[in-house]
This record gives C-alpha cells, sequence and structure tokens, in this order.
C-alpha cells in the first residue's frame, strides 16, 4: 500500500470507527478506489438507504453499529444487497426465538429487536450483503457464485415463479441494478441467510431429504473427516510486482448425495439396504485378474463386504467416498463455459476420495452428468468433425444432478442431490474414462476450487488489490496448494492470468505461469491403468523459458527421472511456414491452406513430438482464430508409455537462469493408445 493510500485509510478509519475496535477495517481488508473520494454528484449507497428510512433504517442500524455507514457514504465501489425493514426484523426475530444450539441458545442475542444484537451478528449480517466489486443484478440470473466481504459466498439464480433474482434460495431482489456513484443497490425482500454448519452437519439437517446419505456418512465415520476449512502456515510471499497474493487458503468439500427418495426407487430403505447394494457393486472390484479397480487389484486390497463401515476397504465406505470430491465446487463452477467452440461437450474430471480414482462431468442439452459414457469419444470417421452420430453410441446416459436451486450450501462446502447411484463400477474406467481426458492446469489444483480464483475475472481478482496496485494478477505462497511442491523458495514465482485480461489462446480463457528460475513438481491425475501419451498444453512466445520435464511416482527429487531433451518454449513456428517448407522444430503448417485439413502434418509433427492445439477452443472468447490454427497453440508429447493408476508427479525445473523467463502450463491430455493408434478411426482434431 503506498503512503497516500494509508494516510487516507488511517484518516476514514479513525472517522468512520471512532470507539469500535480497529480489527474491523484489518480483518476486511479495505481497497479503496481514490477515484471517488469526496467527488460525489450523486447518491452514495449510504444515501441511498438514508433516504428512504422507512425501508431501510433496520439494515442501516447494523450497518452503522459497526461503521459501515461511513464506508459507503465515502468512498469504494461496492454491491448492496439491501434488505427492507420487514425482512431485517424478521430475521432478528427467528434468531432470537431460535433454541436449537444449547451453547448459544438465540444466538447470543440478549433481548429481542435490533438492540440484542451482538457485535458479531451485526458484522456477520452487514458483510454477507455487501461485495467489493460492482456486480449487476441483470448477469445473475443464469447463476453465479459470488464472494462477500464476509469472504463468504453467496450464489444466485432466476426464480422460477417471479422470474426474478433469487440469492442464496432465499431473499429476492425486488429491485434490480440502482447504480450509486459508490456501486449498485439492489433491493431485497428477505435477510440472505448463510449456514454456520460444517458439511456434514449441513446434510444432518435435512433429514427430510438426505437422511440414508446422512446416515452412511455418519456410520462409515466420514462425517467427522469432512471438518477442513482453512490452511494454515502460509509462506511468506515477496511481492515486489503487486499483484492480489491471497491471505488464506479455503479448504471444503463437495458432495454428489442421492436423496432418500432416490434411494428408495432402488429399493434402498434403510443402511443394510445401502450396504448390500454397495457390495453387489465393490465385492470384485479388486479381485485378482478381473477387479477393474486397478490401483485395489494392484495393491492386493481385500475388500469387506461386512458391518466394519469405517474400514476404508468397505464397500459402504468405498460407495460413500466415490461421492465426495476434496474441494467446494458450487454449481455454477462444476464446468466451465468459456471460450470453446459450439460443437464441442462441456467436460471436465475430478478425483475422489476413492483412492485414485476419477468421476468425469458433462454439459448436455443443459443438464450436468456424471460418468456419462459415450461409444468412441474423441474418435471420428470424418475430417475435422467430430464423427457421425453412429459411431458415437451412448452407452450410459449419465447420473444426473438435480439443478442449480438444489444445491445446499454450507460453510465448508456444497451438497448437490443427483438422480440415480453413483458408483466407480466397472464401465467407469473401461468406458466413460476411456477416452482422451483433458485436464486445465486450475483443475489439478483444488485451492483453485475452493477459493473461487479459478475463473475469476479481471474485476474480482482487481477488489482484492492494495490500493494503488490495480493489478488484475494472482501470485501465490510456494505453500499454497497441495498437489504442487515448489523445490526452491521464492524462486519459483506462481502467478495466475485471468480469462479475460487479454485476448489469451488458451483452454477456457485463463492461464498459470511460473516466472524466476523455477524447480517445482505437479500431482498429476490418476488414470486407469493403460497405455497413454502425456501430452502438455502450452502456448509459445518470446518470453517463456527452457525447461527439462521429469516424471517420478511422488514428489520426492530422487524419484524423478528426466523425459527427453529440455523443451524450448520460446520456440514459436513462423509465421511463413508452409506445407512444403514446415517448421523445422515442430512440422508447423497452416492446416487450412493443405489439401487434407493437415492430416498429413499432423502425422509430420506427431513423429517430432508436437500436436497442433485443438479445435475445441478459440483465440479470445468468441474469437474466429481457432486454435488449432494458431502457431503458439502447441502440444508437446512428453511421454508415451503404461501409467498404473495411482500416483505420479511430473517435475519442471528451467536450464536457463532468467529470473524473468516464463513456464506455461494450459493444460494435461492423457490420451489412451486405443485412441491415438486406433485401427478403424482416428483421434479427433477437438
Amino acid at each position: 500500500m503506498n503512503m497516500r493510500s494509508f494516510k487516507m485509510l488511517a484518516i476514514i478509519a479513525s472517522l468512520a470507527l471512532g470507539g469500535i475496535g480497529s480489527g474491523l477495517l484489518t480483518s476486511c481488508k479495505e481497497k479503496i478506489d481514490e477515484s471517488n473520494l469526496y467527488t460525489f454528484t450523486g447518491e452514495t449507497i449510504e444515501d441511498y438507504l438514508n433516504n428512504r428510512s422507512d425501508q431501510y433504517s433496520s439494515f442501516n442500524y447494523i450497518l452503522k453499529r459497526i461503521g459501515y455507514d461511513k464506508i459507503l457514504s465515502a468512498y469504494g465501489t461496492y454491491t448492496c444487497f439491501a434488505p427492507n425493514n420487514d425482512a431485517v426484523n424478521h430475521y432478528i426475530d427467528s434468531l432470537y426465538n431460535d433454541m436449537s444450539n444449547k451453547d448459544l441458545p438465540r444466538n447470543g442475542m440478549t433481548q429481542p429487536g435490533l438492540d440484542g444484537l451482538t457485535d458479531s451478528l451485526c458484522t456477520d449480517i452487514a458483510l454477507f450483503h455487501l461485495l467489493n466489486t460492482k456486480v449487476m443484478g441483470v448477469y445473475m440470473g443464469n447463476g453465479m457464485t459470488i464472494k462477500t466481504i464476509l469472504g463468504r459466498d453467496i450464489n444466485t439464480e432466476t426464480d422460477t415463479i417471479s422470474g426474478n433474482v433469487l440469492i442464496s434460495r432465499s431473499a429476492l431482489i425486488t429491485s434490480m441494478d440502482n447504480e450509486l456513484v459508490n456501486g449498485v443497490l439492489h433491493e431485497i425482500d428477505h435477510v440472505i441467510t448463510r449456514s454456520n454448519l460444517l458439511i456434514s452437519g449441513e446434510l444432518e439437517s435435512h433429514k427430510d431429504i438426505y437422511s440414508l446419505f446422512s446416515q452412511a456418512l455418519i456410520r462409515t465415520g466420514l462425517a467427522d473427516s469432512l471438518s477442513a476449512q482453512e490452511k494454515t502456515g502460509l509462506n511468506a510471499v515477496g511481492n515486489e510486482t503487486k499483484y492480489w497474493v491471497p491471505e488464506k487458503c479455503e479448504l471444503g468439500y463437495t458432495i454428489f448425495a442421492e436423496t432418500d427418495e432416490v434411494f428408495k426407487a432402488h429399493g434402498i430403505n434403510s443402511i443394510d439396504d445401502m450396504a448390500a447394494y454397495a457390495n453387489s457393486v465393490y465385492a470384485e472390484c479388486a479381485t485378482p485378474g478381473s477387479g477393474w479397480y486397478d490401483y485395489a487389484r494392484r495393491h492386493n486390497k481385500t475388500v469387506s463386504t461386512g458391518t466394519d463401515y469405517e474400514n476404508p476397504w468397505n464397500a459402504l465406505n468405498m460407495f460413500i467416498r466415490y461421492h465426495i470430491v476434496a474441494y467446494k465446487m458450487p454449481w455454477d463452477r462444476l464446468l466451465y463455459d468459456y471460450n470453446q467452440t459450439a460443437k464441442v461437450t462441456l467436460v471436465e474430471y475430478y478425483e475422489t476420495m476413492l483412492p485414485y480414482t476419477l468421476m468425469k462431468m458433462t454439459r448436455n442439452s443443459g443438464k450436468r452428468m456424471l460418468n456419462r459414457w459415450v461409444e468412441n469419444n474423441s474418435l471420428t470417421d470424418r475430417v475435422a468433425e467430430l464423427g457421425t452420430a453412429g459411431i458415437h453410441q451412448v452407452r450410459f446416459e449419465g447420473v444426473e444432478l438435480s439443478g442449480q436451486s438444489q444445491q445446499i450450501a454450507s460453510v465448508n462446502g456444497y451438497i448437490h442431490p443427483i438422480n440415480d447411484l453413483l458408483t466407480y463400477n466397472e464401465n467407469v474406467p473401461k468406458g466413460a474414462l476411456n477416452e482422451r481426458m483433458r485436464f486445465d492446469d486450475t483443475a489439478l489444483l483444488g485451492e483453485m476450487m475452493s477459493n473461487s480464483i479459478r475463473g475469476m475475472t479481471n474485476a474480482e481478482v482487481k477488489a482484492h488489490a492494495d490500493a494503488g496496485d490495480n493489478y488484475n494478477r494472482v501470485r501465490f505462497p510456494s505453500n499454497y496448494f497441495d498437489n504442487l511442491v515448489v523445490y526452491n523458495g521464492d524462486d519459483t514465482q506462481l502467478r495466475y492470468l485471468t480469462k479475460d485480461e487479454g485476448n489469451y489462446s488458451n483452454y477456457q480463457g485463463d492461464e498459470f505461469l511460473c516466472i524466476g528460475n523455477y524447480d517445482f513438481a505437479l500431482r498429476l491425475p490418476p488414470v486407469p491403468d493403460g497405455t497413454y501419451e502425456l501430452r502438455l498444453g502450452y502456448t509459445a512466445n518470446g518470453n517463456r523459458g527452457m525447461l527439462q520435464i521429469y516424471l517420478g511416482t511422488s514428489s520426492e527429487l530422487t524419484d524423478m527421472q528426466a523425459l527427453d531433451i529440455p523443451l524450448d518454449m520460446r520456440h514459436v513456428p513462423s509465421a511463413s511456414s508452409t506445407e512444403e517448407n514446415p517448421d523445422p522444430v515442430t512440422g508447423w503448417c497452416p492446416y487450412a491452406a493443405t489439401d487434407d485439413q493437415g492430416i498429413q502434418s499432423d502425422a509430420n509433427m506427431h513423429n517430432l513430438g508436437y500436436m497442433r492445439g485443438p479445435l475445441y477452443y478459440t483465440v479470445g472468447k468468441g474469437g474466429a482464430t481457432l486454435a488449432r490454427a494458431n502457431r503458439e497453440d502447441l502440444r508437446r508429447i512428453i511421454a508415451k508409455r503404461h501409467f498404473e493408476q495411482g500416483e505420479y508427479w511430473l517435475r519442471f525445473k528451467t536450464v536457463i537462469i532468467d529470473d524473468k523467463a516464463q513456464f506455461h502450463l494450459d493444460y494435461i491430455e492423457f490420451c489412451p493408445e486405443n485412441v491415438y493408434n486406433s485401427i478403424s478411426l482416428v483421434e479427433d482434431m477437438y
């Protein structure tokens, strides 16, 4: 923070907070937009509330209790969801009448009404209704997850009855997009409610929907294990670039849960019934010679079909574990819709808490499906097309998620109802996952999802930047991620660029970078046993560096073996390359200028260990240039070998001493042998 900003903040803090503890501004870490400082020509958010005291005096009282009336009258760019007096008073009555928590009856309130609120309740209520960015309601209807100043998420959707925007299933926007000098205000008819329960407790509180799943979570001992909320001990970061450096790292979970109604439809009405079903699926999954759960089979795991449900290799325990992902994902961030072409199916792969297993999620006709199996996926019988319908028979429709309006948020995660039984059965590794699997770099880092950093916009990152910095990039502490190990401290600078910062030619738009004399390792996603091409997708340019890539079965340096010769990411194929005179290093030439849409030159590139970018996405959102046509978009085949379902790490080490050199990882591809070496079909260009 520069000295001018610091002095201004001190002045405002002394005016705004008076006798209130100074910890409020420290914990919320306000970002001052000096362009609006004392230059008002119209109403501020506080003016709007004050001038309509007959409607908003109760909410304004709460703001005044914590000094936020001064903040919302002076500076900044905010969004305020303002509940009317009836809404606030009804909510306060519900808090006072709540005796469910024996340790904190009446939620700590000392008396009925506004005067009975504690300072902490005022803080929670006020900051849960404020954003430090300007978010217009017209963009909320399709569903958004937005982090409040309190640090907790709110979720938006369109109410099916009124057609208005609904906030977190409780508050309807009755007057939208009231633009003011220091932001925007949306009038709402209810206080936005928030859960104070951990995810297992939240599930248990919905016994009318999830009684059986909640019982199973408790009986397996998994309920007590889903308690993580925040990672501690983040390393200090030298931030000369003045990027936003996250000061906390949230942790959490996502549960895809069958409702009691779904279980009942399958004849499951008790834990015994559920255990019997789990036994029928998992009893033989690790059998030597025939079991399909490769990791369990190779490690000689014995699957128990008894009542020792807390045993991690008990069939019921395995059944429940496969429903849980160890990071937080709200509905609108289960899949990423940005710069893909119109023909493709959105897809993501997520690792579950059943050891070394993946679940696949796709969007089909607007529906989100788990483990949908399409025959010959990633293969085609047509040039530069996805293939005729006849070769892509749907073998399993998938398990459908019930919808955005049904998601439930907790303190440390989300619960999404599903409409069928979800299992890691034989058809998952041999069917749904038997395809080219593309993983965005950020999908390999669960903390990116849990902290809502993946897919962030420019404006969202800027809202976190210190006053005067105004950068729209993120820099991470070296120990921020569990699946990324840095070997040389601050010499490896981990950075993230938002999808709308520039017209990047990147899968899903965003960009993960390392800058400096980097040396780090990244954990790979666990794929079923098989022979694969492992590919690294990146965009080449003159600012990139040269690196050596290693592969190991752990992040220990002694485990790492070098793969091939160093990769020079600075090399960009020449714009003058032709089919007759292709780029000598990569074999690249403009595919659209060839008679066969680049088929022969694809083969030539493959022989050199390279591939073009895919037809899946464009340069920038809605761009006219396909990644396949962009000479900077390249895929490097870094290994062709047998992988076993289990632990693998890639190490990336610069071979050029240059503290400005960049390493770019856009995505990882695992392509099975039956796809890249198919006899009757060919791998599609998408």
